[in-house]
């Protein structure tokens, strides 16, 4: 059932862009930031092993010590909320049964009855070819999991500003990641755009459909 009108959503999607400029005074309200959060954990993922952790950076001391780390961008310092998008740097034996536990749990079956699951997964993740670049694939499943964040703010009015433009080291020891299992791949401050910044009211660029979408 549709709870919004496809011209509804594609007048937030262009509405939105990479905010350049945030409102540092105004802040997301707690309400609308647990939606947010509540989106983030409904992404999906492969085999819906969720190989990501967020960390979400509210602290002011803590977004100016990012800051530096984050090619100087004045995003991080200003904004309400930065997001922090961390992927498994390992998948194990011990993740995939942590994984098969909580659906035991949420779905009220027996581990034993996902014993197939469990031995694809591991046979592929763990034990598979794919292990030897396994932090890449959970790398790529955080990607997803940003695009949701983006289309769920860009409905509910919120701005943000994904980027790559970091120093994964360093945010890794700023934030104490080093030895959690987690590495930062990418980030994206969220809060209410400026009213000085100039690039929201720029035309948005896209190519033409014809030259981006091929029916077959």
């Amino acid at each position: 059932m549709s709870t919004i009108s496809g011209e509804s959503l594609l007048k937030q999607l262009n509405w939105r862009y990479a905010t350049k400029k945030f409102d540092p005074a105004r802040k997301i309200p707690l309400a609308v930031w647990s939606v947010l959060e509540e989106a983030l954990i409904l992404t999906p993922s492969s085999y819906g092993l969720q190989p990501w952790k967020f960390i979400v950076v509210t602290d002011q001391a803590l977004k100016t010590r990012l800051r530096p780390a984050s090619w100087n961008q004045a995003q991080v310092e200003d904004c309400s909320h930065l997001v922090v998008f961390t992927a498994k740097q390992d998948i194990t034996e011990t993740d995939v049964d942590r994984f098969i536990a909580r659906i035991a749990e949420v779905r009220g079956v027996t581990a034993e009855s996902l014993a197939g699951f469990r031995g694809f997964m591991v046979g592929d993740l763990v034990n598979g070819a794919r292990h030897a670049i396994i932090h890449e694939w959970a790398a790529r499943q955080t990607y997803i999991a940003m695009g949701n964040l983006l289309t769920s703010a860009a409905v509910l009015g919120i701005d943000a500003c994904p980027f790559e433009g970091l120093e994964p080291a360093k945010y890794d020891e700023i934030l104490g990641l080093k030895g959690s299992g987690f590495a930062t791949v990418a980030a994206c401050p969220l809060g209410y755009r400026g009213p000085d910044d100039k690039y929201a009211s720029v035309p948005k660029v896209r190519f033409e459909a014809k030259d981006v979408i091929d029916h077959r």
